[in-house]
């Protein structure tokens, strides 16, 4: 039996919400170990002079707790 853990994160991009996404999961998995999944709370953006300058978002990480430790 597995046991999993959720984390809340927030991350941004100048790109877009979706690499503010794979930014979050990168971010994480250099100390988290065995994510599984990325859940999007909440987006958000910035803005300046009428132009999107940053994008945001809340999410949740999951990740399996490894039995091994």
């Amino acid at each position: 039996m597995s046991i999993a853990k959720v984390i809340e994160v927030i991350s941004e991009s100048d790109t877009s919400w979706e690499d503010a996404a794979h930014n979050a999961v990168a971010e994480a998995g250099r100390t988290v170990k065995h994510i599984k999944s990325l859940y999007v709370k909440d987006m958000q953006a910035m803005v300046e002079d009428g132009k999107i300058v940053k994008y945001r978002l809340n999410a949740n990480i999951t990740f399996v707790i490894d039995h091994d430790m």
